[in-house]
């Protein structure tokens, strides 16, 4: 890592985002204090990593991990509640609330070598929140995961949100990151790109797709001195343009001029920004 400046803030879901290599994973093994850093400090609700109590507050899964294969689900998750200090009936309606919360609960008395890796997903993600951590780090959650699995995921991450949950996501399946980020930090070659919410990342701007007929040279020139730029998508009776504009104030002069010229509108689409295509242009720059 290269001067690495991280701030993730109480109760919002933070996405780590960048390419393979890139210094994701170490990232999150230095915060966790699984290995130290050479030089710099990290912190955790104000606190070093060395505090045991701040280690109570976090609730992690690894991208790659190992369930015992001879236990059943509910043996798994008592056991690592009893290694919290948790037991009783309060571990046990906890279990049972946590089953509920990842889709497992029908399977609360199979052997884990009886599960899907998808269900052993959901299973480790469960079992990062036993302790009802204040802090839940994600390592690829939903890497094994079919669409139904991801909805559920991210359908737990919105619920950890909403009770004040901090989340700090890695992924590399950027739609989802973009569905339930607050914000995001793209790492490259370990050091910090980029950082902050998805529209400020892209400089607020967007691109207006055009679909007209009618198209003239004239017309064509005068939307591209409205933006920064306009791109011919295709030809031929109905034409489709791509006009880069800085903001949504120039939507409806984009239609009067297309009114105003005699041509012909079928559409006019406004369109920010995707965090796919910020990534890749990040990623590319970084290069």
């Amino acid at each position: 890592m290269r001067d690495l400046d991280l701030q993730v803030p109480c109760g919002t879901v933070f996405g780590l985002l960048g390419p393979n290599g890139a210094g994701k994973t170490t990232t999150i093994m230095l915060l966790l204090g699984i290995i130290k850093p050479s030089g710099g400090t990290f912190s955790l609700f104000g606190r070093p990593m060395t505090d045991v109590g701040v280690r109570r507050r976090v609730g992690y899964v690894p991208e790659k991990f190992q369930l015992p294969a001879t236990l059943r689900v509910s043996e798994f998750l008592r056991f690592h509640g009893r290694i919290l200090g948790l037991g009783g009936l309060s571990l046990e309606t906890r279990i049972t609330f946590l089953l509920q919360e990842v889709g497992l609960a029908e399977r609360a008395a199979a052997g884990i070598s009886e599960l899907s890796k998808g269900m052993q997903q959901r299973l480790a993600i469960a079992q990062s929140l036993l302790n009802d951590p204040d802090l839940v780090i994600l390592d690829e959650p939903s890497s094994a995961l079919d669409p139904v699995g991801r909805i559920e995921v991210k359908r737990l991450i919105e619920g950890l949100k909403s009770r004040g949950k901090t989340v700090l996501l890695n992924s590399h399946i950027l739609s989802d990151v973009e569905e339930v980020c607050d914000s995001v930090a793209i790492l490259q070659r370990g050091k910090l790109e980029r950082q902050g919410p998805v529209a400020s990342l892209s400089g607020g701007g967007l691109t207006v797709r055009v679909r007209m007929a009618g198209s003239i040279p004239d017309l064509q020139s005068q939307l591209g001195s409205m933006g920064t730029g306009l791109r011919v998508v295709s030809g031929g009776e109905v034409t489709e343009l791509e006009v880069s504009v800085p903001n949504e104030e120039a939507i409806p002069a984009i239609a009067e001029a297309i009114h105003q010229q005699g041509a012909r509108l079928y559409a006019l689409s406004p369109q920010h920004e995707s965090l796919e295509s910020l990534f890749l242009r990040v990623v590319k720059e970084g290069k």
